[in-house]
């Protein structure tokens, strides 16, 4: 099994930081991509970030130039860093790990940190 524990929610003011992270434990071998999705209110989860473990990273289009997603192997952990947040970016914020190398591909949720934008 995979646990996956997100930290560093908050809540704080248009135009501030915040950096989350994300330890995995357990099974976590052959965890190729990790990363993050946010979901709002009445909204759908959505992509925010993710890495690979080979460095390639990918962003949603709201984020980018903002948000850097990072990895530290050693520490089996992943980073996402929230730079000129805005009140759009109020979600609960899941660290995401998946499998895809093989068949059938694998994932694992966190479960969830809330990160809250005032105007």
């Amino acid at each position: 099994q995979v646990q996956l524990v997100e930290s560093g929610g908050g809540l704080v003011q248009t135009g501030e930081s915040l950096r989350l992270s994300c330890v995995a434990s357990g099974s976590i071998f052959s965890l190729n991509v990790m990363g993050w999705y946010r979901q709002a209110p009445g909204k759908q989860r959505e992509l925010v970030a993710r890495a690979t473990s080979d460095g390639s990273t990918d962003y949603a289009d709201s984020v980018k130039g903002r948000f850097t997603v990072s990895r530290d192997n050693t520490k089996n952990t992943v980073y996402l860093q929230m730079n000129s947040l805005k009140p759009e970016d109020t979600a609960v914020y899941y660290c995401n790990a998946a499998r895809t190398t093989g068949w059938p591909v694998v994932a694992y949720w966190g479960q969830g940190t809330q990160v809250t934008v005032s105007s």
